[in-house]
């Protein structure tokens, strides 16, 4: 689960588990120790990313986690 707070207040919690399983490129979150907590915000505050082939914007972060109220 990653718990993402955007600028404007929204919070939203967002599955990684499908993604995890569905996308080979998300693996390694699973299989390379520590990489999880090593999730980074890009210069433009509009995606995190683990590595150059595992990312998130954050569109996808709003339209599929679950919005904290």
């Amino acid at each position: 689960m990653l718990h993402v707070v955007f600028e404007g207040g929204e919070e939203v919690i967002y599955d990684l588990n499908e993604d995890m399983a569905e996308i080979p490129d998300f693996s390694v979150l699973r299989t390379e120790p520590g990489l999880y907590e090593k999730v980074h915000l890009d210069e433009s505050r509009t995606c995190v990313y683990w590595s150059d082939r595992v990312d998130l914007p954050s569109d996808t972060l709003l339209e599929y986690g679950n919005r904290i109220v």
